[in-house]
């Protein structure tokens, strides 16, 4: 049976508490089922952002997408879940990630890891929190084979992003059944995500590309706009898309950012 569809909004700016709470009743009331935030240097704290959101709202969940697991120490961060989760009303949800912009980590003043000492240690602090804080879900995201075999082995979320894999015809398809194949007899329990990067926002059905090709310089806009987490065409073309990666790929949690809500709102309805 297809899981039920889940929808998240990433908020990246927060103006003023008064400003959060209506953002935050907003987006609750247009259907979404989880506000992320982030965890980059410039953007809101995770946390305080996270409790002023769950006071302002009843129903809809809290999450990050996605911490730096480098950034923290597993006790003190498992502190902050507890305490978060406690002032939520138990609607915490933890997305975990192993970093990857050198600049904050230098900005920070922590040192930064290859990319396997991170994963390693995002491992670490995945074990230590999920011990301590069972019933909070954990989401990771990434495309790498190393960082999925991590979330195959201890998430109960898996975020994925699309990305072009070396070889694959499909990638959304080839990184599927990596996980499936890393998670064996866990796999049906775990649910899939993707992160969409780029929605049209008026009648044109056409995307801003912009923050897609960030992450993929180097590709033409056909490429990028023949991405899964590139979304094309009218409210219901992309409710139909989705309908499609939940059929072909088990995907059923999307995520969006806050420029994208309002227009992806009416994804939502058509999908409900």
């Amino acid at each position: 049976m297809d899981k039920q569809f889940r929808f998240g909004v990433g908020l990246h700016t927060v103006r003023s508490a008064a400003a959060l709470a209506e953002t935050a009743r907003r987006l609750e009331g247009s259907g979404f089922d989880v506000l992320h935030v982030p965890d980059h240097l410039g953007a809101p704290a995770p946390f305080p952002a996270l409790v002023a959101a769950a006071a302002a709202t009843t129903t809809i969940r809290l999450g990050t997408y996605v911490l730096n697991a480098c950034f923290y120490k597993p006790a003190l961060l498992t502190r902050d879940i507890a305490a978060t989760d406690l002032l939520s009303g138990g609607r915490l949800e933890i997305g975990l990630g192993a970093g990857y912009v050198q600049a904050e980590f230098e900005a920070a003043e922590l040192p930064f890891p290859n990319a396997a000492r991170r994963i390693e240690y995002l491992e670490h602090v995945t074990t230590y929190v999920s011990t301590h804080q069972p019933r909070v879900p954990i989401l990771i995201a990434g495309s790498g084979d190393r960082l999925l075999r991590v979330a195959a082995r201890h998430a109960d979320i898996i975020g994925l992003t699309g990305a072009p894999v070396a070889g694959a015809d499909d990638a959304l398809a080839e990184r599927v059944s990596f996980v499936r194949a890393a998670a064996a007899d866990r796999f049906e329990a775990v649910e899939l995500n993707l992160a969409i990067t780029a929605v049209p926002t008026d009648a044109s059905g056409m995307p801003d590309l912009s923050l897609t090709r960030q992450f993929a310089p180097t590709l033409s806009d056909q490429e990028l706009l023949a991405m899964p987490a590139v979304l094309s065409g009218s409210p219901h073309e992309m409710a139909d898309t989705l309908r499609e990666y939940r059929r072909r790929y088990g995907l059923s949690y999307f995520t969006v950012q806050q420029n994208h809500a309002e227009a992806f709102a009416k994804v939502i309805a058509a999908l409900r």
